[in-house]
Order: structure tokens, then sequence, then C-alpha cells
């Protein structure tokens, strides 16, 4: 059972707030519209040079911000234990799941309030491949699957 972090109070799993403190206990994830339209113009240099898979930050925060998939297993969220934290309201705690096996990439939404889209299309698991784009929360990034030129 959880505690709360201001009183130390014993808290249910779903708790938002303590009950008997008061203290906001788990901030909720914010609603929004997915991105339309066409690919934002902010230029990703290099990251199709990379010795392996990575997703790159186009629009939205942290612009620039590279995400280095070098592991067989990743977790998405706004929980800053995730591997691949997002730190946006609009992204839940825990996202998506992204896999590395035999050299593919693959991303599952595992219960997210705003889903994952790959390429606009609101997806609940998706393969990915060299520059598709991903949208978590306001964060739109651009995979690429390196291997270097």
């Amino acid at each position: 059972m959880e505690e709360c972090p201001a009183c130390g109070s014993a808290l249910e799993p779903d708790a938002q707030e303590c009950p008997s403190c008061g203290a906001v206990v788990h901030e909720l994830t914010a609603a929004f519209p997915p991105v339309a339209g066409p690919h934002a113009d902010v230029p990703v240099r290099d990251a199709a040079d990379s010795d392996g898979p990575v997703l790159v930050v186009r629009k939205g925060p942290e612009i620039g911000e590279r995400f280095y998939l070098d592991r067989p297993r990743l977790t998405v969220g706004r929980d800053p234990a995730s591997d691949i934290f997002l730190n946006d309201i609009t992204v839940s705690r825990e996202h998506a799941v992204l896999t590395l096996e035999a050299g593919s990439v693959s991303i599952k939404d595992v219960g997210s309030l705003n889903g994952v889209y790959v390429n606009g299309a609101s997806v609940t698991s998706a393969d990915l491949k060299g520059g598709d784009a991903v949208q978590i929360g306001r964060f739109q990034m651009v995979f690429h699957s390196g291997g270097g030129k």
C-alpha cells in the first residue's frame, strides 16, 4: 500500500489525494486532441546515422531530444522512473512500452488516456519503420532505425 509523501498515511492504490492531510498524491493526466496535419519542419540532423534505433522529438516539449533504444524493453511515461521520461501532463504515468527484438522495434500502448499514434493513426501496438512519426501526448517523435551510413 502506498503512503502519502506529505504525512505518511496509508493510501488506496488509486487515491489522488491523501484522506488525512489532503495533499495531492498523483497528478491527473490531462486529455488533449492529437496533432493533425503534416509533420513539423524541425530538422532532425544525424539521427539516421546513429548505430541503433532512436526516437527524436520533433514537435512539442524538448524538441531535439534523442531517446536511444538500447535495451530489449523500455517503458515510456510521465513517471520519473520510466526509461523514457516524458514530463508533460498529456502523457500518462505509464503510457507505452517499446520492445526491441530481432532488429525490429515495436510500440504498445499500456492503457494510456491519450493513446499512442503512429503516422497519425491511433494504435494499440505497431511495428516501427524508419521515418515513422510517433506521438505520445504533446510529444511528436520521428523513429530512425539506425545502422549508420
